[in-house]
């Protein structure tokens, strides 16, 4: 186990990391309560530094009223340097939002977002909606 201290990635760092999409973990502030975290799969676009999400709705464990909710989300991967993690924080945003959609689209044609099928249910009867995260607060470690 290395005793060095993980140092901030640059941005090209965690660029490459991100790509154009992959999977992490989201989760959502639920209060005084613990926060409901989710894997889920993302779409990045560097250009300006915009989170995706294809984000199931209406389940039985239903995760609540997604639109302006805080929201952390964390990738990480291992190197054959050692680990790399990116964590950005902000509020979700429904795409379909008056006065975002235009650039909205324009952000997803940058990115790839990976269909990953976890669901109790046939995808055809889950239903999606998709949501962009605009860090606030964006950061990547890797081990020196």
């Amino acid at each position: 186990m290395s005793t060095d201290n993980p140092v901030t990635m640059t941005d090209e760092e965690r660029d490459a990391l991100l790509d154009n999409g992959g999977t992490g973990v989201l989760s959502l502030a639920a209060g005084d309560a613990p926060p409901h975290s989710v894997p889920v799969s993302y779409g990045y676009d560097a250009s300006t530094t915009t989170f995706y999400f294809r984000l199931a709705v209406g389940t039985e464990k239903s995760k609540g009223e997604l639109s302006d909710r805080s929201a952390t989300f964390v990738t990480y991967r291992e190197t054959d340097t050692g680990w790399q993690s990116v964590v950005a924080s902000g509020r979700l945003e429904d795409v379909e939002q008056e006065g975002i959609e235009t650039e909205t689209l324009e952000g997803l044609e940058h990115v790839e977002i990976p269909l990953i099928d976890i669901f109790e249910r046939p995808l055809r009867e889950v239903t999606f909606e998709f949501y962009r995260l605009v860090p606030d607060d964006l950061t990547g470690r890797t081990e020196p």
